[in-house]
């Protein structure tokens, strides 16, 4: 509760009937020609300011803005509430379950350890399409959802229990991100303070970097780590700078043939070019009321993928018009609208606001594009995807011919059908051309058919960014409609399958009829979850498996997720291609990334007559119809009126009870983690780093999916080896994602990615490192667990945006428990940087201009760090100093930035991280 208000900012605002204390902007000089994301964070400073932390001239600072300078004012911005999806949000629950016996141990009240602001946790990342194809696929893959997760669950549920304020939607219902803007987003909350009604911009902070989907709805809101979110959730503010705000005008309208996804992977490619890490993107302009709000969403929800921390639209009639219809009351949409006009948050294109920078898309320019295969930034115009994979596919498919016909042109190449006279596929070798299909046919045991290089293996429509946005996923049954009554199949050598964002796309499907085309083209229903987008896409099939690995096939994942990256979507797939929901279905049609939509026929139809994917692609015209007429509210109020129940399965697990949990030895899901043991209430002096070794040395844009344990759990690996000795079956490992809980297992998955390259080893890929005591090649956890044994500290050293990706708490945490001290990097990703903080481990960026190579460094060396115990005395210095002797005595030194970038990020290090300062913070409270 707001203790000052100095500028007299309290006033009341009635609508309908009911009164509400509002913090009017209008009290503060300068608010109204601000940018709408930095109102929302001046209305936050008002009714939170104490004289203190926040005060008078935070607000001020906030008001008079300076568009043009560069961020170097701290505020404190307190969310409105937190939100969760279980991979993330199961350490959350154990560190505050943990937290609470810390507590009693300091002499505390275990209860005061409680969310302060409204928490809610969407179970969307654990279910696995371990079954696809199939009508019983949903049933079968929740059955084995449950089996696998039970632990989790049920102390899921203890957690919904124990905790005020927290609750739980249970698995099957949607994802997290969707959920949230058709159920869980307010727009503007409401909350009793003092006896009185309070009405406040809704705002949100995370545990997935995917949060940013919120903004479609002008909910200011953003991925966190974990760690940070858990402070979010006991009082405590996000520390941040006022950021540099990114004004994006849109004009124009979508071409008949380009889709919602086209736009944001154009937008994600010009702003990754633009370069916005850590600032703010707010849409603007007349072009913005033509923007409907699922494609709002679809832009906002890949703000990490262009770096942003925030993409946002303001209010308007397209964001109560959505609120309408997905079933919100009347007095919630009489006060969004009252309260935005009255706040002038409302979107009016003739204000004049000044923005830091500016971009502007026609989007009438926009194309039909996919983007890969290894980053989502890479978009590829779709006319020369077939051209562009060829280009890169001698890079994935290591020692064989790249092949062509010696003009520049290229044999036309069904996998399935490799040419009779030249069993490698393609013309003869000496005919080469540096752009050609690498080719090296299998025959698929059991199979009529054989598969090679570039094959479609996946084809998935997964993942909240498109499974939200009704024009692309009608677009997609349409097409597939189209396409079986012209006689066309999916390639047999093609996984495919459908994970909605939430049921009410299950709904329009049914209504529309659209279901039965779908399945006969293989996209059966799978479960409502992230699936596919975060690794979860279950295992080929095995003779598929065995083909591809018996000639190490470059093979394809085509999926209309958000994430790319290396080694993410399957062990088996090297590729993976982003792409709209009807494009997914295209290319399992297609069955190969060697293929052009433009010239190359699909298949044909009854008559012989070839068919291209102009043939069958969906009038736009048709698919707003089908919408009109298969989409309405009462889908939504149906599916979300028992959101928070579950179905039987959740209701009938066995739940513990009390206010401190009863930790299960022998539980292989759920430990207590080791960070509050020995702590005092009393901070220790930092110390500066010596005699500390290299555990890892990477290049650029290693991302939190290279650092964190994601994915499946290799038998051979240090965390398989930690479940076979707790008496776990293979068939029962699970995935990283699921086992969050239990820090024995991500300890030895930390660092573990298939694809990562780590340059202390020649050529080697996957979680192993150079122990220098023995000089030899070892798994990192096994060199890392030697280090500890005689007290070594570790050091890991990075090139450009260390820590992009998702905001994985565990690549901080796994860094951290491995027995790093420091991180030196190029430039580090704004969360990760932020979560390595937050679990003490120490942030340094190499002089400007300035690499590990340029210096001469290649990490054999032994490093010492001077200058950090000036934290000590409550200032940080803006260099330590770095000495790296090598093994002939000579030395390479220099002054490395110190990437503390606030006061409070400065407590947060010096006790220990941010859970060990809430924690004595709440003690003494």
């Amino acid at each position: 509760m707001s203790t000052v208000d100095s500028f007299a900012a309290k006033q009341n605002l009635a609508v309908g009937g009911t009164d509400y204390e509002i913090f009017a902007l209008d009290a503060v000089e300068g608010a109204d020609t601000l940018p709408y994301s930095l109102k929302i964070l001046l209305e936050n400073l008002l009714r939170t300011e104490d004289g203190a932390n926040i005060t008078a001239d935070h607000v001020r600072a906030l008001a008079n803005w300076d568009a043009s300078a560069e961020p170097s004012v701290e505020i404190q911005f307190t969310p409105a509430r937190v939100i969760m999806q279980d991979f993330t949000g199961v350490p959350c629950v154990v560190d505050l379950a943990t937290m609470r016996e810390a507590m009693q141990d300091l002499g505390g009240d275990p209860e005061k350890i409680n969310p302060l602001a409204p928490a809610e946790m969407v179970i969307d990342h654990s279910v696995m399409i371990d079954v696809a194809g199939r009508l019983d696929a949903l049933e079968q893959n929740m059955e084995l959802e449950y089996e696998r997760n039970r632990e989790r669950y049920q102390f899921l549920r203890w957690g919904q229990t124990a905790f005020d304020d927290f609750k739980v939607v249970p698995p099957g219902t949607g994802i997290v991100h969707q959920v949230n803007i058709e159920y869980l987003a307010r727009t503007v909350m409401t909350r009793e303070v003092g006896g009185v009604l309070r009405a406040y911009p809704d705002s949100c902070v995370g545990t997935d970097s995917h949060t940013t989907m919120v903004n479609g709805l002008g909910v200011l809101g953003w991925g966190v780590g974990g760690i940070e979110a858990e402070a979010a959730m006991l009082g405590q503010p996000v520390s941040m700078l006022i950021p540099r705000v990114v004004g994006f005008k849109l004009t124009g309208g979508i071409p008949p043939a380009a889709t919602a996804t086209d736009v944001v992977l154009t937008i994600t490619e010009m702003l990754r070019k633009q370069g916005v890490v850590g600032k703010f993107v707010e849409f603007y302009g007349e072009g913005v009321s033509q923007v409907p709000l699922a494609n709002r969403a679809t832009i906002g929800n890949m703000s990490p993928e262009f770096g942003s921390t925030a993409a946002i639209f303001p209010i308007d009639e397209v964001t109560v018009d959505y609120l309408r219809l997905t079933g919100r009351s009347e007095e919630q949409l009489a006060l969004v609208e009252a309260y935005a006009k009255r706040q002038g948050l409302w979107h009016d294109p003739s204000t004049e606001v000044e923005y830091s920078e500016y971009l502007e898309l026609d989007l009438s320019t926009v194309v039909p594009s996919i983007a890969g295969p290894k980053r989502p930034q890479d978009r590829i115009v779709l006319t020369e995807a077939k051209e562009s994979f060829r280009e890169v596919l001698p890079s994935y498919a290591t020692g064989h011919e790249v092949q062509g016909n010696g003009d520049g042109s290229f044999p036309a190449s069904d996998p399935a059908t490799p040419d009779s006279d030249n069993e490698s596929g393609g013309a003869a070798p000496e005919h080469q051309h540096v752009v050609g299909r690498a080719s090296s046919p299998v025959q698929v045991k059991g199979q009529d058919f054989s598969i090679d290089h570039g094959i479609v293996s996946i084809a998935s429509i997964t993942s909240c960014t498109n499974t939200s946005n009704p024009s692309v996923m009608m677009a997609a049954g349409l097409l597939a409609q189209n396409a079986v009554d012209r006689g066309l199949a999916a390639k047999p050598w093609v996984k495919t399958s459908m994970a909605p964002g939430s049921q009410v796309v299950t709904n329009y499907y049914t209504k529309a009829g659209l279901w039965p085309a779908l399945e006969q083209l293989g996209f059966h229903l799978v479960g409502y979850g992230c699936t596919t987008c975060i690794g979860n896409s279950g295992p080929l099939s095995p003779e598929i498996s065995e083909a591809i690995a018996e000639k190490d096939l470059a093979v394809t994942a085509v999926l209309s997720g958000n994430r790319n990256f290396e080694g993410r979507i399957n062990p088996d797939v090297k590729m993976n291609y982003l792409a709209s929901p009807p494009l997914v279905i295209a290319y399992a049609l297609a069955g190969t990334m060697d293929f052009d939509f433009e010239n190359d026929a699909l298949g044909e139809d009854k008559d012989g007559q070839d068919v291209y994917l102009r043939d069958i692609w969906p009038n736009p015209t048709e698919v707003e119809k089908v919408i009109s007429e298969s989409i309405n509210q009462e889908m939504f109020t149906e599916d979300y009126k028992d959101v928070f129940t579950g179905d039987e399965r959740w209701r009938s697990l066995e739940t513990p009870e009390g206010a401190t949990f009863d930790w299960d030895a022998e539980s292989t899901y759920v430990r207590k983690p080791p960070y509050f043991e020995g702590m005092e209430l009393t901070t220790e002096p930092v110390t500066d780093v010596e005699g500390a070794r290299v555990l890892v040395k990477v290049g650029d844009s290693t991302t939190t999916d290279h650092i964190s344990p994601a994915g499946s759990i290799k038998l051979d690996s240090p965390a398989g080896r930690y479940l076979q000795e707790h008496g776990v079956a293979r068939k029962d490992f699970n995935s990283y994602g699921s086992r969050r809980g239990n820090h024995e297992v991500m300890i030895r998955g930390t660092f573990a990615n298939i694809r990562i390259k780590n340059q202390l080893l020649d050529g080697v890929e996957g979680g192993y490192t150079k122990n220098f005591l023995t000089g030899e090649q070892e798994f990192i956890y096994d060199a890392a667990q030697a280090y500890a044994e005689k007290d070594i500290p570790l050091v890991v050293l990075a090139g450009k945006e260390y820590g992009t990706g998702s905001s994985r708490d565990w690549a901080a945490k796994g860094t951290k428990l491995l027995g790093v001290r420091v991180v030196i990097a190029e430039s580090f990703e704004r969360i990760h940087r932020s979560n390595l903080i937050g679990m003490g481990v120490l942030p340094l960026q190499f002089p400007a201009g300035e690499t590990a190579e340029s210096l001469g460094i290649d990490g054999t060396e032994t490093f010492s760090f001077t200058g950090i115990t000036a934290l000590n005395e409550g200032t940080t210095p803006k260099t330590v100093k770095v000495v790296a002797a090598k093994e002939d005595g000579t030395e390479v030194s220099f002054d490395a930035v110190v990437r503390i970038d606030t006061p409070g990020e400065a407590e947060y290090y010096r006790n220990g991280g941010i859970l060990q300062y809430v924690l004595r913070s709440l003690v003494t409270a």
